[in-house]
């Protein structure tokens, strides 16, 4: 399966009105599913505690006022017109933002950093330093200077990741719960309360079950029920308007707010979390910017997403301001303003609908997982691509079953859509609190415009941001503590992940072992060299591991051919094919070792087993053919090697005969024919010499005795004397990280017989 066939098809979108109309409708089904579900619960959520809906209509007016210009100011004005400019090469979303901060700043926040990673196509794209005398320049002088303001970016972006995270466990929750709280209208009090948690534990388990089955198979079906869902309230608002309130359109007016908040004070500010409610799924439109456009997004929004969220808030205030006695049970919730024969259908339709927002909300979960892993911030997970052609269809199974556990208990806990919002609300302004901050960062080190602009972006942004926080805030006994609890936990799990693997890195420089001591041992390595490719794993980008000479000093036996293999993540969000592999020679060329760093971006799939040996080793053979002799065997130069697909006039790596072109064979006259015969199709031109021969003769022996996996298995401890903190952090966190999570993904596939452990103890 082609894991990444379809990774840079959105960087080469064709700009033809028919691609941007298809994109728009496809982003229906995956960007608006949780936006377009808020009516079912924000005038629910707003009045279900705070304020009450009395016969003056000045509340219900000053909420649809509150509601229209929170989705006119956010939304539209601040995602749709300004932040989806923000890309970063086409991908959006949090850590997007933090990648290009770290880019052009210069702040890499992996340590197996290389001068080569800057030379990447997408690393130097559109990067142009400010002026040094300028606001930008010196601000970005100060952050390169100062490790405490590189490690706060970081924190920032690991708040708004861990924020994701909350959002994907109390969305799916509230969607729910509110779709199927539609049979309290339809049933009696004493007959639903027993139906409805149920019914949504049900949905929910279904949800977070399938989930491994991905959603290219109903992926279809995503566009349609949102734009049905989506005309279905818009047409139930007109009706509303027309039947009940035709003058409902004056609530657009500002004025309207300061009524609203004069006459209602402390318990208007309160409510505003519930009102914050209306543009959950907002941040979805910049995560999700990969998958489709600017334009297609913002086509999709303002055209037909905005309009009909704006007729269905008004049909409600239309139909809740000609009905002022109502029964407590229903809390002014959506279903009361929909006529009663089309109650049962829209129930059907709502469903739906937050089911299709759900798992876009739990894909985007994973995918910032997947990222915060990529960089280095999460402890290594199982990551199962469930789609060949949709890029970013992926699934975790550990992620899915903590997200279903901690979804259900929320959901069993609360049985409140209230408190479920009061949740929800925080985890959603928190993540867009933090998109303001390090947007404001980019207009002045990004885009060079004036550091004036970029404080008017935080102050009018962030004081509309900040006031809805401190009404969520405010709420922290009524729920809104689990996003805190939540993050928190996932903060403390990504630091000492992060702090570990940092120190564990540093160790690994520090008792690295020097080309010096390889020459002194000459051509054998003063040990007896077997058949076959000793693949060394290490997370060195130079030099040679402690690992190696822990092993030849106990075990004086290597192989024929020894590639020290790096597999690095580097700060973007893909890596071309062709600039995917960086090869060189360790010593001079009859010591046969080689070293080849492997690089993804953050947003790359990774690919291991028979395939990734096979790209390993031809690109080898081709750094073979075309490397030029070095002059000093000291030198560690390398030089940048795409995968075969990418070198169609290069080396090609060949099992069976069968090839016009000159073929090498990997056996001499005499050798008894093995099962499996590995030969290499060398182009014609240019002739290669003797000894580039003799190299590539001597490679594809190596592969054809088979491949053999030294892995590093280290025992990390702190050091004597250090800290208590340290030492619960190292030798409880982070060894409970290691030994519970997964290892490294190259070696998943890898079979057991081919791999072999070096153990060492790591004090650091």
């Amino acid at each position: 399966m082609d894991l990444e066939s379809g990774v840079f098809q959105n960087q080469v979108k064709k700009e033809s009105w028919k691609t941007v109309l298809t994109l728009a409708y496809q982003s229906l089904g995956v960007v608006y599913g949780d936006l377009s579900t808020s009516p079912l619960y924000v005038y629910k959520s707003t009045f279900s505690e705070d304020i009450e809906h009395t016969n003056t209509n000045e509340e219900i007016y000053g909420v649809m006022s509150l509601i229209f210009w929170t989705l006119t100011l956010v939304p539209l004005l601040k995602y749709v017109f300004i932040v989806l400019r923000a890309d970063d090469n086409g991908e959006g979303g949090t850590f997007a933002l933090y990648s290009l901060l770290c880019r052009h700043a210069k702040v890499n926040p992996l340590p197996s950093r290389q001068l080569a990673d800057e030379d990447l196509s997408s690393y130097t794209k559109d990067i142009k330093s400010p002026a040094p005398s300028t606001f930008g320049g010196r601000l970005k002088s100060t952050i390169e200077k100062y490790r405490v303001l590189q490690r706060f970016l970081l924190v920032l972006a690991l708040l708004g990741a861990c924020m994701v995270i909350g959002d994907g466990i109390l969305s799916p929750a509230i969607s729910v719960f509110s779709a199927v709280s539609g049979v309290e209208v339809a049933m009696k009090k004493e007959h639903h309360q027993y139906v409805e948690l149920p019914v949504v534990c049900i949905i929910l388990i279904a949800l977070f079950t399938l989930q491994h089955y991905g959603t290219h198979r109903v992926g279809f079906l995503f566009a349609p029920i949102v734009i049905t869902w989506l005309l279905c309230i818009a047409s139930i608002g007109l009706y509303n308007i027309v039947h009940w309130n035709p003058h409902v359109y004056r609530a657009l007016s500002p004025y309207y707010i300061y009524i609203f908040l004069k006459k209602t004070q402390k318990q208007g500010w309160m409510s505003l979390g519930g009102i914050l409610l209306c543009i959950t799924g907002s941040e979805a439109m910049f995560a999700d910017l990969g998958h489709f456009s600017q334009l297609s997004i913002q086509i999709a929004f303002t055209s037909f997403v905005y309009p009909s969220l704006v007729l269905a808030y008004l049909g409600q205030a239309a139909y809740l301001s000609q009905h002022h006695e109502m029964q407590n049970d229903y809390h002014i919730g959506f279903y009361v303003s929909v006529p009663e024969t089309l109650r049962w259908p829209v129930l059907v339709i709502a469903v739906l609908a937050a089911v299709v927002g759900s798992q876009a909300i739990i894909t985007g979960t994973f995918s910032i997982i997947k990222q915060c892993s990529a960089l280095g911030c999460f402890p290594r997970v199982k990551i199962v691509h469930t789609s060949s052609k949709i890029h970013g269809q992926i699934y975790i199974p550990e992620v899915n079953w903590i997200l279903m556990v901690l979804c259900l208990a929320v959901t069993v806990g609360f049985r409140d859509t209230g408190r479920l919002g009061n949740a929800s609300g925080l985890a959603v302004i928190t993540v867009m609190l933090v998109t303001t901050c390090l947007m404001s960062l980019v207009i002045v080190l990004c885009w060079h415009r004036s550091v004036l602009l970029a404080i008017s972006f935080v102050f009018f942004f962030g004081a509309i941001e900040a006031l809805y926080f401190s009404a969520s805030l405010v709420k922290f006994l009524e729920g809104a503590w689990v996003p805190i609890v939540i993050s928190f936990f996932f903060m403390m799990v990504m630091s000492a992940w992060h702090y570990g693997a940092l120190k564990t890195y540093e160790f690994d420089v520090q008792n690295k072992v020097s080309v010096d001591w390889l020459l002194e041992l000459g051509p054998g390595l003063g040990i007896v060299r077997v058949r076959g490719i000793g693949l060394i794993h290490t997370e060195l980008v130079s030099g040679i591991p402690a690992i190696f000479s822990h092993f030849v000093t106990n075990l004086p036996a290597f192989h024929q051919v020894l590639i020290f293999l790096c597999v690095k993540s580097v700060p973007v969000p893909h890596v071309a094919h062709k600039e995917r592999f960086l090869v060189g020679h360790i010593g001079p060329r009859e010591y046969r070792i080689y070293r080849c760093v492997v690089r993804y971006g953050y947003r790359d799939a990774r690919t291991d087993g028979p395939q990734f040996e096979d790209d390993l080793v031809c690109s080898v053979a081709e750094f073979i053919r075309t490397g030029e002799r070095k002059a000093d065997p000291t030198d560690e130069e390398m030089v940048v090697v795409g995968t075969p697909s990418t070198h169609p006039n290069g080396v090609q790596f060949r099992e069976e005969s069968g090839s016009n072109h000159e073929i090498m064979e990997a056996r001499e006259e005499g050798v008894p024919r093995a099962k499996k015969r590995v030969r290499f199709v060398i182009p014609e031109s240019p002739k290669i010499e003797v000894g580039v021969r003799d190299e590539l003769r001597e490679l594809m022996e190596a592969r054809e005795a088979g491949v053999a996996y030294i892995l590093g298995h280290s025992y990390v401890r702190a050091q004597q004397g250090s800290s208590f903190v340290k030492k619960m952090v190292i030798n409880y966190g982070y060894d409970f990280l290691r030994r519970n999570f997964r290892a490294p993904t190259y070696a998943l596939s890898v079979p057991h017989a081919s791999t072999l452990e070096v153990g060492m103890v790591y004090n650091i």
